[in-house]
């Protein structure tokens, strides 16, 4: 298949590996919770989290490798790894008896699905142009796949209130521990997910060519200058969750996130064309600052839960999450975009015209939406070939031809609009960093489940619980 029959094959087989992720991810922190004593949890989630992150990153830089050969080897690579999985899962790991007889949740389910579905389709056309306009945040396709989808969540609360066997457990919410490190871990993800995207496109789209790396080599040397990131993430998780084992996760999760938005204020302040030791530096901040919020905050999470519930905890927690990175992509994108669009259009038309592009062909390609150019900077490809087409460049002279499609003509053309738009993005970080620190200190000391369930003392120390532990009863 080629086209549009290809793209959405691709996307329809991406949904099956998003099940598929889903499945894992909601209970690895469950399976590790009951697996490990409670003085160990943290630590135990440290590494998995670890294990995760590492292993995305390691996948960054395998398909960078990758893609040059053969695009569908970075599709290929993952089939022996899932195999390997499945029966390394099958052999090791063992049902701890708590089963009792449910029933699956159809109705939450399907609304549920249905309404988190039209919320991201929105979110991803509304970054793409509509009509004239750069966005189409009033597209009315947009506006109704938002309002349906709000509508289908809000339906889905009240069927979770009424449902025998809810899939989202509402009282559980009560639990100000669970609360509190759901709604940081929310804001976290918000608050580094898209922007993960800026910094690729930084490096892929100005910094690498203007260090003379060829426009099709940078998606992998993206992956690989990145990598001190995932070195903090290594450092600071398991040391973090250990720590928080045996001193409470607020200290830790709290000062993680102050941290991270120390580092993206740090990121701010440095010019387009940084030094690589500075920059390096930097994201090890970042990575230290993440890693030292996310075990603890799982650990504080899974800990608040009742054994019987950690599945169901972990599952809204997880979706709390992977829906921050979701909603950060719109939000980062469309930062990006405001800043790129005001600008962008006369920089890249005068630029053009300057190097003997027809005023027409430059207007043209001055007049795409910005987002258009990101992407171009993103897929590893000439953007000026991109914006331009072969049509107009042959029939430039050989000189000039060289002058547009080198590496530094494009860089240095966007880099004062990309910086303005990175500007609001790093602005954006740091306040979603620093609520969620606020909402993190507001979980309490350290509390784990199995220490607050004695007779006479519970409902003195953890009347939240015993509401929500009542109400499930």
């Amino acid at each position: 298949m080629s086209g549009t029959s290809a793209a959405i094959y691709l996307v329809v087989m991406r949904v099956f590996q998003g099940v598929g992720a889903a499945m894992l991810i909601a209970n690895s922190a469950a399976i590790l919770t009951d697996a490990f004593p409670q003085d160990q949890r943290g630590m135990a989630l440290g590494i998995n989290q670890v294990a995760g992150i590492s292993g995305s990153f390691i996948g960054l830089v395998l398909g960078g490798l990758l893609g040059p050969i053969q695009w569908r080897l970075i599709f290929l690579v993952s089939v022996p790894i899932g195999l390997f999985g499945t029966v390394w899962a099958y052999k090791k790991l063992r049902e701890i008896p708590r089963r009792r007889d449910t029933h699956i949740d159809w109705p939450g389910n399907i609304t549920f699905a249905l309404g988190l579905v039209a919320v991201m389709a929105g979110i991803t056309y509304g970054i793409q142009p509509y009509g004239g306009k750069t966005m189409g945040w009033t597209s009315p396709m947009v506006l109704s796949f938002l309002g349906s989808g709000v509508a289908l969540l809000v339906a889905f609360c009240f069927i979770e209130v009424h449902s025998r066997d809810p899939m989202f457990r509402l009282p559980l919410f009560r639990i100000r521990a669970f609360t509190a490190g759901s709604l940081s871990s929310l804001l976290a993800s918000i608050g580094r997910g898209g922007l993960m995207f800026m910094l690729i496109i930084w490096l892929q789209g100005i910094w690498l060519p203007l260090h003379g790396y060829d426009f099709a080599r940078t998606p992998l040397w993206a992956g690989i200058y990145m990598l001190p990131l995932t070195a903090g993430f290594l450092i600071a998780g398991p040391f973090s969750g250990f720590l928080s084992d045996h001193f409470g996760s607020r200290p830790f999760a709290t000062g993680g996130m102050l941290a991270a938005a120390l580092s993206f204020f740090l990121l701010e302040t440095l010019p387009v064309n940084f030094g690589y030791p500075t920059f390096a530096g930097l994201l090890l901040l970042n990575g230290l600052s993440m890693g030292a919020f996310a075990a603890p905050n799982r650990a504080g999470v899974m800990n608040s839960l009742p054994p019987q519930h950690r599945g169901v905890g972990s599952g809204m927690n997880s979706t709390f999450q992977n829906s921050g990175q979701v909603l950060s992509i719109g939000i980062f994108f469309t930062l990006m975009i405001i800043g790129l669009s005001a600008t962008l259009p006369s920089s890249l038309y005068h630029g053009l015209v300057a190097h003997g592009v027809p005023a027409a062909a430059a207007h043209r390609a001055a007049s795409l939406p910005p987002v258009s150019t990101l992407f171009a900077a993103f897929l590893g490809y000439s953007p000026v070939s991109h914006l331009l087409g072969p049509g107009v460049l042959a029939h430039l002279s050989a000189a000039q031809q060289s002058a547009l499609t080198g590496r530094s003509f494009f860089p240095s053309l966007i880099s004062g609009p990309f910086h303005r738009g990175l500007h609001k993005a790093f602005d954006f970080s740091i306040i979603a960093c620093l609520v969620a620190a606020g909402a993190s200190w507001l979980r309490g000391g350290k509390f784990v489940y199995q220490d607050s369930v004695v007779p006479g003392r519970t409902a003195a120390k953890h009347p939240d619980l015993v509401t929500a532990t009542t109400a499930e009863a």
